[in-house]
Formats: C-alpha cells, structure tokens, sequence
C-alpha cells in the first residue's frame, strides 16, 4: 500500500503538473519540454516530445493492478502522442523507453482484453505507433558495419540535409547492443521481420569485434571501422545492457547463441572485472589491468543477472556490498570508489538496486532482503519526496535536490519495490509469462515460437565450451541452490556487514616519503618564494624556468635537458612532485563543503533542500548541528551594501539579499547589525544554476571577519527564485541553513507536524541516529565533485624529452575575491616518476592490484630489465610501448 501511496502521488504530479511534457520537474512544478529549459547535453537526447513518462509508465500501471488508469493512459497516448517531430533523440533512450513502452503497453493491452473485463474496444493501436516508431529508427542503422547512429532526428533521420544529425562515428556498446528485445518483440507481433534483423546484425557485428584473447568489449565503438575508441571494459556504464540482451535474447527468442556469447563473456567478467565483492573495469588488451579505481552505480543491475544465470553466491556479495553504501550515504552515489567514498554525488532515482533487490528475493525467499526494500522506500520518502513528486539527489552527502524526475522512476523503480511485497494474489496476471526489458517493461515469452522470420541459429564463431559447472542449459533451481540450508544467503553476507565501514590506513605520500632517507634537494617547495632571486637561481640550475602569465598565476616548467647535472635534473624533479603535493594541499584546505538550505514551513515541511555556497566567515554550520532556522524577509537597500531601511521586517529573521556592489563581508555586517540571524545571498546573473555552474565560496574582505557571528550561505539565481517564488505565494516562508539536510522528525521535534509525516519518520528514528554518528565519522575527503575534479589538470605529450610543466589552474572553488596567485600544478612527464595528477581523486585505500595511477607510471619503466632477456621484435615492444600509454591515458582522462 506504501508503494501505490507513493506511485499515485508522483504519477498524478506528472499528470497534473507536467502531461503532456516529456518529464516532470517536480521543485518547480512543471513539464520539462526540450527547447524550452536550459541544455543538460545528452541527458535531454531522451526527450522527443512525446510524452516520454505516460509511453513509460503504461505497463506499470497494470503491474500496480490500476488497470482504469492504464484504459485512459492508453487512450491519451493514442490520442495525443506524435511521433513525426523534428527532433534529434538518442536511438538507445527511444528504443528501450518509448518503443519499449508501447510494446508493453501492448502486450498487457492485449492480454487484459482477453480476460474480457477492460480495454474491449483495443485494436493494437500502440502497436501500430511502435510500428511508426521502429520505421522511424531504422535510418540510423545505415553504416557499414551495421552498428546503428547514436542518435536520429524522428522527421528526417539521419543524413537528410535538415536532419542535425549523421556526423558521428562513435557509439557505447550499449547503446549498439540494447536493441535486440524490442526489435524482435516489434518483427514478432508484426510479421515484419527487418527489425530483428537489423538488431541481429549490430549484435554479431560487436561478438565479431571482442577482445579474442580475453573476450571483452570495450565501452566506446566506431560505428564505421569497429574499432575499440574506449578500451576500458567493465559491467557498468556504457556496457551493462548488451551483457543483460545477450542472456534475454536467448530466454525470449530461444537462440542458443546468444547464450554461448553470453556465458564467454560471463566468464571473461568473472576472471577478470570481478574483484569480490567489488566489479572493476580493466583493460580489453591487458584484462589484469584494472582502468580506474572507482565504480558507478548502474552496475547495480549485475546481480539480478547474475541470478537469472543462476549465479547466485557472487550476487549476494555484491548486493551486499552497494546496501552497505547506500546505507552510509542513503542512496547509491552516481560513482564511489573502491573504499566506498563518494566519487560523484549525484543520484537520479535510479531503479537497477532495486531490481537486483527483487531479483535476490524471488531467488532466495530471504525475508532480508524485504527489510533492503523497506530502506529503499522510507530512504525515498524521508529524503526525495517533494509536493510535486519526487526530486532527483544533487548531493547525496547534503540531501540538496536536482529539478528532475526521470521517466525510468515511474517505469521501474515502483515496478520492481510492488513486485518485491506483492503476494501472488496481489496480481492480476502471472508475471512469469514475461520477462523484463532493461526498462522493466513486460514482453511476453509466447513470442519466441511467433512468426520465427529468421532463422533460429546465429553463427556465434571461435565459441570455445568452458569448462564451468554453472552453464547449464536450464533455468536454475532454487531448491538445489538452497538445499534445507535458509541461512545460505546470510552466511555469504555475514563477512561483508562492515566492508564500507571499515577504517583504511593511511599512505605515505611521496613528499613524506622524501623526507626520510636519500639526499635532501637543495629547495624544498614549502620554501619557495618566487620573489627570491636566490631560489630562481637554484631552480634554474634544476633545469625549472618560472613564467608569470597575465592573469597573476605562475607557472613552473622542466626541461630536464637544461639542469646543470643529471643529480641537479632529479632535484628538480623531486621539487616538481612536492609543488605538486603541496598545491594540491592547500586547494583542500582552502575549499568547503557545500551547505544546504531547507525550506520547512508549509506546503514543503523540510522536502525542498537547496545547494547553497560557504562563506569563509560568520558561523560555522559545520559546529553548528543544529542550524539556524528563521522566517526570511527581504532587505531594502536588496543588495545590502548600505545600512539596513527596514530593520523591523529583519529582526530575528534570516535576511535575503542580492549579490554584487560590494563585498560579501559588507552585507553581513550591515544585516547583522539590523538584528538578522542569518543571510542568504541570491545570485544577481539571470539562469544561474547549481546544475550548471561550479559551487560559489563567499570570501571575506581582508579584513578580520572574527565581528561576523550569524551563518551567511549562497545560492544561485535559479535557486533563490524557488524560495522568491514561495514568497510570493505563501507570504510567510521558513528555512534551515544548517551543513547537511535534516530529516523531517528531526526539524519538526516538539512542533506541530502533519500526521503523515510524523508516521513517516517515527520507524526512522533510531536509523537517523546511527546516520549521524556514521556522518560524524566521514573523511574530510568527501566534497562535492568539482572539488576534487576541477583542482588540477595533467596533459601527457609522449614528445616532450623529459618536460615537466606546473601550472596553476582557475579553481571554480575558490573565494571570490582570494588573491589568484597561487600556484597548482601539474606534470607532463609521461616517463618519468614524477608524473603526477594535482586535483584527481585517490581513493583513502585501495586494493592491492587496483594501485594509484602514479605508483603505475612509476614503476613501468622497470619492465625494461625483463624485456633485455628476451628476444622481442621492435614492432611488438613499440605496440605494447603504445598500449601502456593508451592505458594510462584513459585513466587519467576518466580520473579528471
């Protein structure tokens, strides 16, 4: 009943705000229409104009039993929907949710209309827009390999003068292989057979292009040549659905050659990417190489697959593993690394934890893992359910809020959690007749022996039979996986219960280490003033030229070549990596983290949280659990650089003011002086958004701020208009300035609540107080993403001879009015042991085989002893010379 509460709550806000818009923007309220809203760049290729959430959510709706609102769904879109616009969409995103969806749709249609009580007057309808649709796509199958354009233009395809599309030659593997289903689905219920023939094709195209030696495939493709562009492989983003294809195609369309390819690539998974409890991707050429020491949230999906194999033990422990997370941080971060810190914060509601979640279940009977459903749903309403809907996480470190609500949340996400709490009664068809797309929608298996078109046997060459007891050829059998033993699954999640919360010792860093022994460089880089005439001397007898540029940074650069002596080359070497330690250093010092403003009085009781800037003075949320909460009121002079004109209106409330005209420090001073107890300052450039820019850090004035007691924060236009906008229409607006967002029991402890929230958070209070202490105990590294991302920069010229540059970089972090003459640094030495990343990420501890990218270049250089015994050709040590540093290359471009 608590999912159909919460599905009726965001469905009726998508019709109510948003129908026909392609997707609900639920803080403000309204429909996303493409065009109309600022560019997100690929996300926005999924919107055609086409209802996209109403074509999604079809078959919901009769998984949820709401077979009324399917019957007037249906109609709608029959009515309302074109599929004829000039728009340039993703061929991927279309295929699995709106062709996906109104072959769903259909399906259910047609089997409810055989029961005899709903949709009588259906005559395929959907099936003729599904149809329309897959015509529509076929134009971006035009290439020579077969593989299909990333995107099409729904009126004129893909090389028609107007079309806006065509040029691309890259595509993810996902993205050629994800079709398969649909397409099938679409020739078998038609009759038209070209569909699965085109989708056929692009899959044997991509089997023929693996990886022969270790049997992967990589991430990115040319659509016209099949070479590998990204060769990084893992189970994550960019390839996870052409894995999940692979096995479905061969339940739903009985190919057993699409099982062979899967179970090859299955065991190449399990060698290689599979690091239990973790998956890391590696690289195709060297599989033992692991590309990146993080991973990404849509590998959620692996262990529901795992279990359609029948694999089950390796699912159980990376289940376990992403719960563990999620209970940390609430929700599965967008990226998180190998010691389980945030690597990128966001969370979009995505569904595939939740479907491995059902998929545990059904296998296992453990009654767990409905208490993991259970914190999936109270985590959704505590901390993503707004009036409107539900809202997309910014951050899930701060409970801040992004104005999205993804189409994929209705179509999967409440499918899946019903499924996992329905009874066999609860449902209105036998929900084993189908199987899911990776868009949970529902095809039925009777089409595997429907107008078979093609024939059944695809050519799967070099298939080589492994040797592995678990490629049966039958469904797996939970009564022989869990023979009279139902403490199987909890004995294999017994050891992984604290895996996150672990503690990681802490490296020694280079700089540390050049403190012990060895020769002491003649200048140490905490020591280096720029103005001295005797350290520039020294560094160029380092072979270091320092550059001042226009804009106040500085700039180091190395050239080996000109050091006084080889001895004097590596000093300066070693003075390069400790700027470089050093730089990176002080970025971390000088940075906070963001805070969040929290809107709590009514309608929004604490749902609506707002990513706001620091202030480098005033009180320090971060000491301050509790916060400062207030009415806001808006000050006259707005801008605050004057004294306050209405200080009665101000008093003991948290003043609103607009940025510009004078310094930051000015404007609090003169509120605080008016009585305020707080102050937000509103961004004066029209549009600006914490979606788009860079976190904002209020600096001082250069003087001694210690006067400033009350919290300052900061927020972008878009977001000081949401609460302007409250203003307007509820007069009376309170919030919470406070480091993180609260929950709601904690905001409204010992006032008046409605009911519904109270009931919502009294089973939460106990978790709330093991949420906090675990909070208390987060690294200081767990910022938000640009902080790390944005601080350095590295570039690699494998023609430099030995040059090392450093030079200072912009940081989008730091305070506005800081002196920019600081230096950052980084190093193009691809072969020397200094080549180092300022700013990227390294994880607290990692793995012993998943070593940082700097200890890697360091240590490539001393293979060359082992290449001296052996008799190699040229040609082949330059190959693998160019394979390492393509290798290299591509982490550090997926680290930055």
């Amino acid at each position: 009943n608590q999912v159909l509460e919460m599905f009726d709550h965001a469905y009726s806000n998508y019709m109510e705000h948003a129908y026909p818009a392609d997707e609900l923007m639920p803080l403000t309220c309204r429909g996303r229409v493409r065009g109309q809203e600022p560019s997100r760049g690929d996300v926005d290729d999924a919107l055609g104009k086409f209802s996209l959430t109403l074509i999604d959510t079809l078959d919901t709706l009769v998984v949820l039993n709401k077979t009324k609102e399917f019957e007037e769904a249906v109609k709608k879109v029959i009515k309302d929907v074109n599929l004829d616009n000039d728009i340039v969409v993703s061929v991927f995103e279309t295929n699995i949710r709106v062709l996906g969806g109104l072959l769903g749709g259909h399906s259910v249609a047609i089997m409810l209309k055989e029961k005899g009580e709903y949709m009588q007057w259906y005559n395929g309808e959907l099936l003729h827009m599904a149809k329309e649709l897959g015509y529509k796509l076929l134009p971006a199958f035009n290439t020579t390999s077969g593989l299909p354009y990333p995107r099409v233009n729904l009126k004129f395809g893909v090389r028609h003068p107007e079309a806006r599309t065509g040029t691309e030659t890259d595509t993810c593997t996902a993205c050629a292989g994800t079709l398969i289903l649909e397409f099938a689905a679409l020739s078998r219920f038609t009759g038209t057979s070209i569909f699965e023939e085109y989708a056929r094709k692009a899959l044997d195209f991509i089997w023929e292009k693996r990886q022969r030696s270790s049997n992967l495939v990589g991430v990115t493709i040319n659509i016209h040549t099949g070479d590998w562009v990204r060769k990084d492989s893992g189970v994550g983003a960019g390839i996870d659905s052409y894995y999940e294809y692979l096995l479905k195609a061969y339940v739903l369309l009985g190919d057993d050659s699409f099982l062979e390819r899967f179970n090859t690539h299955y065991d190449a998974i399990m060698r290689y990417i599979s690091q239990p409890p973790l998956l890391l991707d590696v690289h195709i050429h060297k599989p033992m190489l692991n590309a990146r020491t993080w991973m990404d949230s849509l590998l959620a999906f692996f262990p529901g697959l795992q279990v359609l194999k029948g694999d089950i033990r390796p699912a159980i422990e990376t289940h376990e593993m992403l719960y563990q997370v999620i209970k940390k941080h609430n929700f599965l971060p967008e990226a998180f690394t190998t010691d389980f810190r945030v690597h990128w914060a966001q969370h979009p509601l995505r569904p595939e934890f939740a479907e491995s979640t059902y998929f545990l279940y059904k296998a296992t009977g453990d009654p767990y893992y409905l208490e993991v459903g259970k914190t999936l749903i109270e985590n959704l309403n505590k901390y993503a359910r707004v009036p409107c809907g539900f809202a997309a996480m910014k951050d899930v470190r701060t409970g801040s809020h992004e104005d999205r609500m993804d189409s994929f949340f209705l179509a999967e996400m409440f499918k899946y959690l019903y499924l996992l709490f329905a009874d066999k009664e609860d449902m209105i068809f036998d929900i084993e007749d189908y199987i899911f797309t990776t868009e949970a929608h529902l095809l039925p298996l009777w089409l595997s022996t429907t107008n078979q078109t093609i024939s059944k046997k695809n050519t799967t060459t070099e298939y080589a039979e492994l040797d592995d007891s678990n490629f049966d050829w039958t469904c797996p059998n939970t009564q022989i996986l869990f023979p009279n033993d139902p403490m199987f699954a909890q004995s294999i999640r017994e050891p992984l219960k604290n895996v996150v919360d672990k503690s990681c010792p802490r490296g020694i860093s280079r700089a540390e280490e050049s403190l012990g022994s060895g020769p002491k460089p003649p200048l140490r880089a905490r020591d280096f003033m720029a103005s001295n005439p005797e350290h520039l001397e020294i560094l160029k007898k380092m072979g270091v030229s320092l550059i001042h540029l226009k804009d106040g940074r500085v700039q180091l650069v190395q050239h080996a070549v000109q050091a006084a002596s080889s001895l004097d080359a590596e000093d300066g070497l070693r003075f390069m990596q400790e700027m470089i330690e050093l730089s990176s250093q002080q970025q971390k010092e000088q940075q906070l983290p963001p805070r969040a403003v929290q809107i709590v009085s009514h309608p929004f009781f604490g749902r609506v949280v707002l990513t706001a800037g620091p202030a480098q003075f005033g009180m320090d949320l971060s000491k301050h659990k509790a916060g400062t909460r207030g009415f806001v009121a808006t000050i006259k002079p707005y801008n605050g650089c004057s004294e306050i004109t209405n200080p009665e209106a101000v008093k003991e409330k948290i003043a609103l003011m607009q940025r510009g005209q004078c310094m930051f420090a000015e404007k609090a001073r003169n509120i605080q002086k008016a009585g305020a107890i707080g102050g937000i300052v509103i961004d004066d450039n029209e549009g600006s958004s914490s979606d788009t820019a860079p976190l904002f850090q209020m600096a001082g004035d250069g003087k001694n701020t210690d006067d400033i007691t009350i919290p300052m924060l900061f927020l972008f236009n878009k977001e000081g208009n949401i609460i302007l906008d409250a203003i307007r229409e509820y007069e009376a607006v309170e919030v919470l300035l406070s480091d993180k967002a609260k929950d709601r029991a904690t905001i409204f402890k010992g006032k008046m609540i409605p009911n519904y929230i109270i009931d919502s958070n009294l089973e939460m209070e106990n978790m709330d107080q093991k949420s906090s202490e675990n909070d208390s105990h987060k690294p200081n590294s767990e910022e938000a993403p640009s902080e790390s991302q944005d601080a350095g920069a590295v570039s690699e010229e494998p023609e430099g001879g030995g040059e090392s540059s450093a030079v200072g970089d912009p940081d989008p972090l730091s305070p506005a009015s800081a002196d920019s003459a600081g230096v950052s640094v980084a190093n193009e030495d691809p072969q020397g042991p200094g080549s180092a990343e300022a700013g990227a990420p390294e994880p607290a501890c990692a793995p012993e085989d998943s070593q940082p990218q700097e200890q890697n270049t360091q240590t490539e250089p001393s293979s060359k002893a082992h290449w001296d015994s052996k008799v190699q050709p040229m040609e082949s040590i330059l190959a693998d010379w160019n394979e390492d540093i393509e290798a290299f290359e591509m982490m550090e471009k997926d680290e930055l």
